[in-house]
């Protein structure tokens, strides 16, 4: 028996120790533990509920648009606001151009060295290098010069971005010719990552937290010219997604098809709804409303959500739901017997629960088996159905969708979404553009009182996020988050039952405990 611990846990968004129990090469128990306090809940007591809009998108600052939409959405729901049509339209692109952003970002620059390897790049063969790209359909770049680079970095022993990694792990399964044509999309990434904060900027005055998506609507009004240059610049990102994220999710995807067998966590997936319809029913989003036990469908409010404490570094009242929780920090020693992380162990209907592009996608792959429209009507547009179905039979397991539970699942699911999100940004543009020739488009609507309750419930790339409001005369009385991450890294909760990240990691093996490498993957997965 053999205690491992990555702390801290690097190329993530924040501050995470995991720790895990190995028996016989397999994990037997493990622990994530948050290690940063942010107390924003406490930072927004008496303020103005338009602060929260600003303070609250500093909690990431890879989703703060995601934030600030959920707390707009919170002050709008107390206050009796419905944002009008252009509203909707704008906050769809903005979020769907945060979405692509980190989506991107986290395949290429956060996880994909848990997979691929830049050293046995120097190894491939440039002209198999070229055909392989061909065969897989995957972008065709300037494989000799990215090979060239890397040389000059092995040669003068600085490697830069690709030191301090377990090279030499049997894991790494890739030819070098695969490896090379990452290692190529990997750079290229970067600069696809800085088009769609272009469009951020365009959108919201800057990157990487927004001025615009403002409690009301938006204080962006586009021009027809400014819509061209986010078309132009959502059409770049797509073109990228089409040719190099999803080909090089699916030539990888082969060489690790044993991460179809672990990895899979609690079972349980929840998503508030992400991307509005002209209804504004959270059920019917694009991406809807739901939770799933497995792979069956069920409601979701956020009055079935509760937030427990006994292993967390908190002194308040455990069990309670966010909308009456309090956050009274409490450092004690770490111990995973006791206490042993600042993240909340939050519950949904009693249950851990998954969140992110997995749980996204599984409950919109449920929802449109079951009849719902994915697409408001649109053509050209691949849905999440299509796109699972399609990867499946690529993979040779057509009609299994269980297979999504697990490691494998969890990677491609967020790639899969890239597509579908970049299909429908090309929509809502178009369908601004016709708004604005209509002469009918507005943007913004007053509140008309100055007291309320209210939840505001979205989704952030890595997850579900939901802040809850109480505002008396026009000032904050209470404020409750529930980060992305929460759902994902929460400890033990008052049942001592593992979080979701937690159950994912109990059953994996791992091939050296000095080199973790599959607890990296999974936790690299969650995307915390």
């Amino acid at each position: 028996m053999a205690r491992t611990v990555i702390d801290p846990v690097t190329r993530i968004e924040g501050h995470l120790r995991v720790e895990v129990e190995v028996k016989d090469g397999k994990v037997v128990d493990a622990w994530s533990s948050g290690t940063l306090y942010r107390g924003m809940e406490t930072v927004l007591l008496d303020r103005s509920p338009e602060d929260a809009f600003y303070v609250t998108q500093r909690i990431c600052g890879v989703c703060p648009i995601s934030h600030s939409h959920a707390s707009a959405q919170a002050t709008e729901n107390a206050l009796g606001i419905t944002i009008p049509e252009g509203g909707r339209l704008v906050r769809n692109l903005l979020e769907a151009a945060q979405f692509l952003h980190s989506h991107i970002l986290w395949f290429y620059q956060l996880t994909a060295l848990d997979y691929v390897s830049p050293i046995n790049a120097l190894n491939a063969d440039i002209a198999d290098t070229y055909a392989l790209a061909q065969a897989a359909g995957t972008r065709v770049a300037d494989f000799g010069a990215v090979a060239n680079r890397l040389k000059a970095f092995a040669e003068n022993g600085q490697m830069s971005i690709f030191s301090n990694h377990y090279w030499d792990h049997p894991g790494y399964a890739l030819p070098p010719e695969l490896d090379l044509i990452a290692t190529t999309h990997y750079l290229e990434a970067l600069e696809v990552q800085a088009v769609a904060n272009e469009i951020v900027a365009i959108i919201a005055g800057k990157f990487s937290h927004p001025m615009t998506s403002v409690p009301g609507g938006t204080a962006f009004v586009p021009t027809a010219d400014k819509l061209d240059d986010i078309l132009f610049r959502f059409l770049k990102v797509k073109e990228f997604v089409d040719t190099a994220l999803i080909p090089d999710t699916l030539a990888i995807a082969p060489f690790i098809l044993d991460a179809t067998t672990y990895g899979g966590g609690c079972g349980n997936f929840i998503s508030w709804g992400v991307f509005e319809k002209s209804d504004l029913v959270p059920e019917n989003r694009y991406m809807p409303r739901g939770f799933a036990q497995g792979l069956k469908a069920e409601g979701i409010s956020p009055d079935d959500v509760t937030e427990d404490v006994k292993h967390s570094w908190y002194s308040s009242g455990t069990g309670l739901n966010p909308s009456k929780s309090e956050t009274q920090v409490k450092y004690e020693e770490y111990s995973t017997e006791g206490k042993y992380s600042y993240g909340k162990a939050v519950r949904a209907k009693g249950l851990p629960a998954e969140s992110g592009p997995l749980s996204r996608m599984i409950v919109t792959y449920l929802a449109e088996a079951a009849g719902t429209d994915v697409t408001g009507g649109a053509a050209d547009v691949r849905t999440p159905k299509m796109l699972i179905d399609s990867t499946l039979e690529a993979l040779g397991v057509a009609g299994k969708p269980e297979v999504l539970v697990s490691l494998l699942g969890r990677v491609a699911a967020r790639n899969l979404e890239a597509a579908y999100v970049a299909d429908l940004a090309l929509v809502w543009v178009n369908e601004l553009v016709a708004a604005l020739a209509g002469g009918e488009a507005k943007f913004w609507q007053a509140a008309e009182k100055d007291t309320g309750a209210g939840v505001g419930a979205w989704e952030a790339p890595r997850g579900s996020v939901a802040h809850w409001i109480d505002i008396k005369s026009g000032k904050i009385a209470h404020y409750g988050i529930v980060a992305p991450t929460t759902w994902d890294i929460a400890p033990r909760d008052d049942n001592d039952v593992p979080g979701p990240m937690e159950q994912a990691l109990i059953g994996a093996p791992i091939a050296d405990p000095e080199r973790p490498l599959e607890a990296l993957r999974i936790a690299h997965s969650f995307d915390p």
